[in-house]
């Protein structure tokens, strides 16, 4: 038997979507991944397909490293709409966090992730069709998580240096001059 991926019909997307969002609501997400792979074989702009497949593969975070966070991450910056956009970035950014949440990573950890979640939630409110609250919703239930973490005082970031940070050959002789 050959192993070969067959072409769903076009005229079978729908029905296709409702087995992404069954096999979502049965925790199968590698199911639903699985099926939005199809559609996008045959639809590859399909927002829809885009938005469910990115939402599958965070259903599968774990916090780990083997999390596939840039391909999620690279779905949603792909999304035309511009508060789709910023929406699923968001759930993103607080489906991360919330996985290395129950990973156990420390607070230190978490708050940034669930700031990016919150500033990505807070773009998509501006811009948010007439009635549509879910931003609301999950910026309100970022709060929640958060005010449950210990306080944390984040340090700033030191500045790294890197081979193309160097200081310049003339800065170094003439500090060493002034010292000698």
């Amino acid at each position: 038997m050959e192993l070969k991926l067959k072409t769903i019909s076009k005229n079978g997307i729908a029905e296709a979507f409702s087995k992404v969002a069954l096999y979502r609501s049965l925790n199968e997400p590698e199911e639903a991944e699985s099926i939005c792979h199809d559609i996008l074989a045959v639809e590859p702009q399909n927002q829809m397909a885009q938005r469910m497949l990115g939402l599958a593969l965070t259903d599968q975070f774990t916090g780990q490293v083997s999390d596939r966070y840039a391909e999620a991450e690279s779905l949603f910056e792909n999304l035309a709409d511009p508060y789709d956009r910023h929406y699923y970035k968001g759930l993103l950014y607080e489906r991360r966090a919330k996985a290395q949440m129950h990973a156990g990573r420390p607070p230190q950890v978490l708050v940034p992730l669930f700031e990016e979640a919150m500033r990505h939630f807070e773009e998509a409110e501006k811009i948010r069709p007439p009635e549509n609250d879910d931003s609301v919703l999950r910026w309100n239930r970022c709060v929640r998580l958060l005010s449950k973490l210990p306080e944390v005082e984040l340090e700033p970031q030191e500045a790294t240096f890197e081979d193309h940070d160097l200081t310049p050959v003339h800065v170094i002789r003439s500090s060493t001059r002034a010292a000698g």
